[in-house]
């Protein structure tokens, strides 16, 4: 029977039953806990989904210092990654797919960053100064990698500090479809880099006869990512003063739209 959830952020018996292994094992002895992790995660997603401030979580909530505090605790011990990678793995074998991707879809997108936030630039060709997404997705697009930079930074060289990441891991990856963006010498670079499993970068460009909007082949599945995630509130502008915090809001709002997919 489904939990009756106190807002539409929280989780589900489903979906909390599906991820509750994958959290922390709490000490034994001790004062046992005042909070439980579902309630924590319910308050995190709320957070994610409402885009409030820390300090304005609703009173049905644990305090807010405390789930801020799990939430840095979690990402310092790699849990969110954690979990978001075997999500990735779960859904794809739902989907009729392997565990890991053999093509990719990689994109940016440049983002405006709160007053008070951390490194930051200029997007000239955006037009907005923040911060900038690099990701990488499969072809269900979910995400492989991601990387926040400040917007200033050249889509090229910000897809080398996703790319690098994956030297070692993705084996099955060879073939990385991207927009003329990144055309250059970061098609060469890949191809060096994953040696001897060489990765081609293919650039899809626009029909030279196109005009106004048009669905280009695979860019489309990367786009949609990015809309998913400008449907989060508190991503929608860049409020974290870490970087890497900011790819950690990423994988959560991930990780809430893949359990979404596994037990609507």
């Amino acid at each position: 029977m489904q939990n009756v959830s106190l807002y539409p952020s929280s989780l589900t018996d489903d979906q909390w039953e599906d991820i509750q292994s994958q959290l922390p094992q709490r000490l034994g002895g001790g004062r046992p806990p005042r909070h439980r992790y579902r309630d924590l995660l319910d308050a995190i997603f709320y957070l994610l989904r409402a885009g409030c401030a820390w300090r304005l979580l609703p009173q049905d909530f644990a305090p807010w210092q405390t789930v801020c505090g799990y939430f840095h605790r979690w990402q310092q011990q790699g849990v969110w990654q954690k979990i978001h990678d075997a999500l990735v793995r779960r859904v794809r074998r739902a989907a009729g797919k392997l565990p890991t991707a053999s093509a990719a879809i990689l994109d940016s997108q440049s983002v405006k960053c709160a007053d008070h936030a951390g490194p930051r630039g200029y997007d000239a060709g955006k037009k907005i100064k923040g911060r900038k997404r690099h990701v990488l997705v499969d072809t269900l697009g979910l995400i492989l990698a991601v990387r926040v930079t400040a917007a200033a930074v050249q889509d090229r060289d910000g897809a080398r500090t996703v790319l690098v990441g994956l030297r070692h891991h993705a084996s099955r990856l060879r073939l990385i479809w991207a927009d003329g963006g990144y055309a250059g010498t970061l098609v060469g670079w890949l191809w060096r880099l994953r040696a001897p499993r060489r990765v081609r970068l293919e650039v899809v460009k626009r029909a030279a006869t196109q005009r106004g909007f048009a669905v280009l082949p695979k860019r489309w599945i990367v786009e949609r990512t990015l809309g998913w995630l400008m449907k989060q509130r508190r991503l929608r502008c860049d409020y974290e003063q870490l970087l890497t915090t900011s790819e950690t809001m990423i994988h959560v709002a991930m990780i809430r739209l893949m359990l979404k997919r596994l037990h609507p």
